[in-house]
Order: structure tokens, then C-alpha cells, then sequence
């Protein structure tokens, strides 16, 4: 019989067991599949705190997943709602947002105990597969057959790979008449000439592609699909590519709106997206706030991102974010604007400035500073050196190929990943700590006349958010905090009114309230809404 060694055989195994962790370790950004598994292993480790469920499937077969993280009644705590893939090429929100319910799972379990939470890891998922596929390109939309450029045909001007290397990229071609140059602080790098600096155009630029229908446009009708953040509401696009027939026209976008509208205890939305207002808070404009569709973010509301812009950085450690603006038909817009919850925003991650030193001086263009910060990371990949082809559409003229890779300016190397959420996990769990909170305060009872007790209290909101942001006040959708006295058949409210709404509660402040209350026995009052959570106190009347 065969024997043996133990000794040797377990260490065997350890040596084995760790070569296969180091050889399947995550490397790179997760398929579809891949996040749908890990959705399922986070439901099945931690079943008591997760719900799973698929709110539809897309028109190209792929489930949108909601992840409930919660303690007892979901409904019964405040709620952040986290919302991955808004836009399909951003790789990172996806792990992103099933990075932090793991970390609020496995880390940071005991905040479950007051905040409920709704994460939605990807809103794009066909949209996000382009990622994988052989020939990779920022593709943004869903799986929707659709007449991009309104000729009556469909899908005929898509992406052509010229040369062969799997990546769609730009193509320029050398012409007196076109209106873009070489840019001074990097040549590889294309720029618009600036004719307030005599410059004067020296290419056309493209991208990587053949004018199919020869309508004088490149790749303008591919395989474009509807955007998920070009379709809702907020100062929808009408008739532009990407934005489809109507705003919410999408099953992804109405599951999901249905399910936001039902959920009546979520005070904040974290969108994963391409807008940042946590690094670069939005600007009060007072003419546009007045409009009869107001476009800028309101008085009150600027003070309050500036707050929370200002943690984020802190906690987070991200400085320098380059600009970003807004998008029509937008998700982070429509929260804000439509939805009027406090709506943040964030990427996630942009390349950092490059530091530079006393022989190389890190660059102002955001694209030459994030080559220069490639190259001193070593990452391979990141830019298709120009290279000369023979373009059908321009045969006497000189076409070149290249410029920086896809994805790659918006995703960092998967390495980062973790950290990056850990971070923004820790941003997540100071959020909850400043959530609104409802409590009854300084109670107090005085006997008068005729049989009546005065009672008095403070409506305290002892979280450092208000109950509502300044657009949430104007909304008549959104819940106000109700105050309920409940009565006993004997007892008689005589001044202030048995059921009352208030507005709103700033941070750490309160309302005062007081009733006459005819009759005798105990009386509970009752404060609070779903997404302020809700305290009551009993009293005897004197």
C-alpha cells in the first residue's frame, strides 16, 4: 500500500494552495459574471444582512442587480443608495460598489444597526462587456438597436481596427484646413488650435474608423444603444445619440426609478459616476436657481456640498480632480435636481498630478500629466504610439493611428482598486454617522385651567444633515417629518393640532412645539419620517 510522508505531503498541499491563490488572484476588472458570483457569494456568507435581487434584465439579456445591506426591517432605518455603472466605461464604480458592501459586511458591520443600504453596482452592464471583447472602445450604451445618426439605417457606421492591434483609438490626418495641432508640452498628444495665439490647424482628427455611408462623419452609427446616463429626466437630450426615443424609455431606467421612488427611507444617493461634486462642489448661480427650471444648485444646498466635499477629500486623500461637467439626462443630476435627495458624486479615481522634479516639470494639459504619471508608474499599454496606414477615405494625404488607449484614463491599474474602496467606504460610514436623526426632546407638562395640560417639546434632529436638502424642501413627493399625538378616547386637543408636518430640520437643530390637551391618562407622541428615522415619548397628563 502506497504510504506517505505527512509532514512533507502537508507542506505540499500549503505550497500548492498558495501558488493557486497567487495565480487566480483578481488582476484585472470583473466580468459581468465574475461580479454576478460575487454578488451571490456576498449574500450567501452574510444571508441574515443581504438581500439579493435582480430588479430586470436588459434588452441584452443581463440582470440589474440591488443589493440590500441591512439589519431586521430594511425599512425601518435611513438608507443610502449606492449606483454603480451609470457610465459603461467606468470599470472601476462597478467593483467599486461590491467592494464597499463587502467592507461595510466584513468591516463595519455594527452601522447596519441604524442605516439600511440600497447599492446598485451596475446600471450599464453591456454597455461595460466592451471592456473584455476583442476590440476595445468606450462603449456607453445598452444592447437597443438604434439610428444614431437619423438616416433610416441602422449600425452602418461603426469602428474599424486599422491597425490590428484590438484597441480603438484616433486616427489624424495632415491638412492645412483642419483646426488641430501637436500640443506643445507633449506631441503626441492632439490639441484644438487656439487662433487667439496665432495658432493655426494642421490636422483633422478622427476617430479610429472608415466613413462607411460617406456622410463626411467616422463611426457615428455603430453599435451606439441608449446611455443610461443620457436618459433620465433632468434636462433631457432630446434627439441626441445615446439618448433614445424618450427620457426613461429604458427597462434599466424605470426598474430602477420605480424602485428609488418606493423606497421612502433613502436620505442620500452616492452615484459612481463621471461627475464629481465631492471634489469639486457645485456653485450657487442665483439667475439660474430662479429659473422656472432651476439649474443651479440652490443656497443652502451649495454650503452643504461644500461640507461634504470637504470630508471627502479629507478622508479619501484626492486632490487635483480635473473638471466635470454635469451631463444631460444624467442620473447624479436627475437624484439632485428631479429627485431632491442630497445627491453626491464622484469617479472614484483620476490620474494624480504628476510631481515632477528639478530636470522634469510636470505638465498643465491633464492628458500629457496623466502620460507623464503612466510612464513614472510603469504601466504598460496606455498609449498607441502614432503609426502611418493607408486610409481608403484620404489617399493622398498622410493618416496616422494612435493616441492613448481606451479605459485607461478613467480606470485605474486593478491594483488600486481595494484601496481606492477602502477609502471610499470610509467616506461612506462617516455619512452615516452625520445622517438625520429625529429624537423628542425636553418634554415638559404644565397644569392649567379647567381640566388642560400644556405640553411642550423640542423636535430635535441631532444628526448633522438636515432632513431634507433646500430642493428636497420644494418637492411634493418627498415625505416631511410628521409629529402624531395618538389619544385616548377621554383626551381632546384644544390648542396646536393633533397631526402636524414640518418641512425640514437643519443639522443639530430643533423645533419647538407645544399643544393644551383636555382629559386625563397617558399620551404618546410620535416624530419622525422613513428617512430621519422616528422616536416617541409617553407622558401623564396632570
Amino acid at each position: 500500500m502506497f504510504k506517505t510522508n505527512q509532514p512533507i505531503f502537508k507542506l505540499f498541499w500549503i505550497c500548492m494552495c498558495l501558488v493557486s491563490v497567487n495565480t487566480f488572484a483578481q488582476s484585472d476588472y470583473r466580468t459581468n459574471n465574475e461580479l454576478t458570483n460575487a454578488l451571490k457569494q456576498i449574500k450567501s456568507k452574510h444571508a441574515a444582512n443581504v438581500k439579493l435581487q435582480s430588479l430586470t434584465k436588459t434588452v441584452g439579456g443581463h440582470d440589474i442587480w440591488a443589493l440590500t445591506l441591512f439589519k431586521g426591517n430594511p425599512e425601518n432605518n435611513p438608507a443610502i443608495a449606492i449606483v454603480g455603472g451609470v457610465d459603461g466605461s467606468l470599470l472601476l464604480s462597478r467593483d467599486m460598489a461590491v467592494n464597499i458592501a463587502e467592507n461595510i459586511l466584513n468591516n463595519h458591520k455594527e452601522i447596519l444597526d441604524n442605516t439600511t443600504f440600497y447599492i446598485f453596482p451596475n446600471m450599464s452592464p453591456n454597455a461595460s462587456e466592451q471592456y473584455f471583447s476583442k476590440l476595445k472602445y468606450h462603449k456607453l450604451g445598452n444592447a437597443k438597436k438604434t439610428d444614431d445618426d437619423r438616416d433610416g439605417r441602422i449600425n452602418e457606421d461603426g469602428f474599424e481596427d486599422l491597425n490590428n492591434d484590438g484597441l480603438i483609438t484616433m486616427i489624424r490626418v495632415e491638412d492645412v484646413t483642419g483646426d488641430y495641432i501637436k500640443l506643445k508640452e507633449d506631441e503626441r498628444i492632439m490639441s484644438k488650435a487656439n487662433a487667439k495665439e496665432g495658432e493655426l490647424g494642421t490636422y483633422k482628427v478622427f476617430s479610429e474608423g472608415i466613413d462607411n455611408d460617406k456622410d463626411g462623419n467616422y463611426n457615428e452609427d455603430g453599435e451606439g444603444g441608449v446611455h443610461f446616463n443620457k436618459n433620465l429626466s433632468y434636462n433631457y437630450p432630446y434627439f441626441k445619440p445615446g439618448a433614445g426615443e424618450h427620457s426613461v424609455s429604458e427597462k434599466e431606467h424605470r426598474a430602477l426609478l420605480d424602485f428609488l421612488y418606493e423606497q421612502w427611507n433613502i436620505y442620500a444617493i452616492l452615484t459612481l459616476g463621471p461627475t464629481n461634486n465631492l471634489s469639486n462642489p457645485l456653485k450657487y448661480n442665483a439667475a439660474n436657481a430662479k429659473k422656472r427650471v432651476v439649474t443651479s444648485i440652490l443656497k443652502d444646498d451649495e454650503a452643504l456640498n461644500k461640507f461634504l466635499s470637504e470630508k471627502y477629500s479629507k478622508i479619501t486623500d484626492t486632490k487635483g480632480a480635473p473638471p466635470a461637467k454635469g451631463k444631460d439626462g444624467g442620473f447624479f443630476e436627475w437624484s439632485y435636481f428631479h429627485f431632491g435627495k442630497l445627491a453626491m458624486s464622484t469617479p472614484g479615481w483620476w490620474a494624480p498630478k504628476f510631481k515632477g522634479d528639478s530636470t522634469v516639470k510636470a505638465k498643465k494639459n491633464y492628458k500629457a500629466n496623466f502620460l507623464q504619471w503612466a510612464e513614472q508608474e510603469g504601466l504598460s499599454n496606455y498609449f498607441v504610439d502614432w503609426k502611418e496606414v493607408s486610409h481608403p477615405d484620404f489617399p493622398n494625404k498622410k493618416v496616422e493611428v494612435g493616441g492613448i488607449a481606451p479605459f485607461v484614463m478613467t480606470n485605474p491599474p486593478y491594483s488600486m482598486v481595494d484601496e481606492i474602496s477602502k477609502k471610499h467606504t470610509d467616506f461612506v460610514v462617516e455619512v452615516t454617522k452625520m445622517q438625520p436623526n429625529i429624537s423628542i426632546e425636553n418634554v415638559t407638562t404644565e397644569k392649567v385651567d379647567n381640566g388642560l395640560t400644556r405640553v411642550t417639546l423640542n423636535i430635535h434632529n441631532k444628526g448633522l444633515l438636515p432632513t431634507h436638502t433646500e430642493m428636497g424642501k420644494r418637492s411634493r413627493w418627498l415625505r416631511r417629518i410628521k409629529v402624531d399625538l395618538k389619544l385616548n378616547s377621554n383626551q381632546e386637543v384644544i390648542s396646536g393640532r393633533k397631526v402636524q408636518l414640518i418641512n425640514s430640520i437643519d443639522g443639530d437643530s430643533s423645533k419647538e412645539l407645544t399643544w393644551l390637551i383636555k382629559g386625563k391618562g397617558s399620551l404618546t407622541i410620535q416624530a419622525g419620517a422613513s428617512h430621519t428615522g422616528t422616536d416617541s415619548t409617553t407622558i401623564n397628563l396632570k
